[in-house]
């Protein structure tokens, strides 16, 4: 009896089929190859000799699923997280860390060899943290299953749709990663339990450590709910949050007044720094490994009193006030209006007052007022799609110093091409940085200079 693929195309082959895995996808499946075809084998690791069955079959590989390692890798590790195998919110626990990074940087390395041919002078370390406990930020989503009248809180399935059934979670800081239960007991509870699709976390970790949770509830809650949340907020020392609409909807709950020292901040020590945010903000997810990125990039940039600075994508001045630190002046711009009146209070309360923001969409800089003046060295911090256009226009303000943090290696090999090969820039320098381990986000660095 043959299976067919879920197209239909053609039947599956049966059985277990053993194969040798060669390498690994950039989403950390192993590839191997049976009759010249690749085929992609989720939790499988380079070296190891496995037996899978097909599940898929498309035209340039297939897909398969690991059922036994007959000879195990040896950066196979145990998993820590006891539902690593069903929960997609890591994908690397069975590799063991070091092997981890090494992995990260051949995908740094593929990306700028294959998409954009540029090649750095030099590696630069890796950089690495904590590796459990270390979001500060996350979205878990919520279910309640009326099937089995269960309630999940958690990270979807690997490669699926559904929520894990979770317990607790390993990477998220203890405040909420060791309260899963509670947040699904809190939810079983309420009469609105069927209407909360996610929670947003965020845990500060300057001085104060608070954590806010932001309950987003697609109906108004009445006042059992409402009570139900306010005792959980005050028996695990929460602020409670509610959002029925967009980011601009969401309200404090629980306390009903929030103290200047409850803020959620994070703190730079190192530039007597002080940085508040709200819940929703971005803000680096990593707390420990965003203090080592901000030393390792101004190390690289070598701001000076007599430099002045561009720090595009600059959020709520993350990078922009420990460059005011160093710099003469420094200029930020952000596209999102609530997070530059953020570093502006940051810069305020820091007493800092040799950098200014401005909100700018950042494809279109022509007509503002800051465009124009020169900049001796530039940082940016773009999202996910790089940031091309704002490449392309770089070389206009004269900077003999670039400094590009990516969260992206392929939008980071695309900008590169373009400042090296169109621009007269060199790749100095780049490497990798652990922002998230166990996952495979490679988050990393690059130096350029004017030849």
């Amino acid at each position: 009896m043959t299976r067919r693929s879920k197209r239909n195309r053609k039947p599956l082959p049966t059985g277990p089929i053993q194969a040798v895995v060669e390498s690994l996808t950039h989403d950390a499946r192993g590839v191997a190859r049976v009759n010249g075809k690749a085929v992609f084998i989720g939790g499988a690791l380079p070296g190891e000799v496995v037996m899978f069955t097909y599940v898929d079959q498309h035209k340039r590989y297939d897909e398969g699923q690991l059922i036994e390692v007959l000879q195990p890798s040896a950066h196979r590790v145990e998993p820590r997280c006891v539902h690593f195998s069903a929960c997609g919110g890591c994908s690397l626990q069975h590799m063991d860390p070091a092997e981890q990074i090494h992995a990260k940087q051949r995908m740094l390395h593929d990306s700028l060899t294959h998409i954009g041919k540029v090649m750095p002078e030099s590696w630069l370390t890796p950089l690495t943290g904590p590796q459990w406990g270390y979001r500060h930020k996350g979205r878990l989503g919520a279910k309640y299953v009326l099937k089995k009248s269960i309630m999940l809180v958690g990270f979807r399935e690997k490669r699926g749709p559904l929520l894990a059934q979770l317990t607790r979670c390993e990477v998220l800081h203890p405040a909420v990663g060791e309260r899963i239960m509670e947040l699904r007991a809190l939810l079983d509870g309420m009469h609105a339990r069927q209407e909360i699709p996610q929670i947003e976390v965020a845990v500060g970790e300057g001085r104060n450590y608070a954590t806010a949770l932001v309950f987003r509830n697609m109906v108004t809650l009445d006042e059992h709910d409402l009570a139900r949340l306010c005792e959980f907020g005050e028996q695990y020392g929460f602020q409670i949050y509610l959002q029925p609409g967009g980011y601009e909807s969401v309200t404090l709950l629980w306390p009903t007044q929030l103290e200047s020292s409850a803020r959620l901040s994070y703190s730079l020590p190192e530039y007597d720094l002080e940085m508040f945010f709200l819940p929703t903000d971005f803000t680096q997810v990593n707390a420990q490994m965003n203090r080592t990125m901000i030393n390792h990039a101004l190390a690289l940039l070598d701001p000076q009193p007599a430099d002045r600075v561009l720090d595009l994508f600059c959020g709520l001045g993350n990078f922009t006030l420990p460059l005011a630190r160093r710099a003469g002046h420094v200029v930020g711009v952000e596209g999102d209006e609530k997070l530059v009146q953020r570093a502006r209070e940051n810069a305020k309360h820091n007493g800092i007052t040799n950098a200014e923001f401005h909100a700018a969409d950042l494809n279109f800089m022509m007509g503002d007022a800051w465009f124009g003046r020169g900049f001796n060295k530039i940082l940016l911090d773009p999202p996910r799609t790089g940031a091309l256009e704002i490449v392309k226009r770089l070389p206009e303000f004269g900077a003999s110093r670039i400094v590009y943090v990516s969260c992206n290696p392929a939008t980071l090999a695309r900008d590169a091409a373009e400042l090296v090969h169109q621009h007269g820039y060199r790749m100095i320098s780049a490497g990798v940085m652990d922002m998230f381990p166990h996952t495979t986000h490679v988050e990393s660095i690059a130096l350029f200079e004017k030849y």
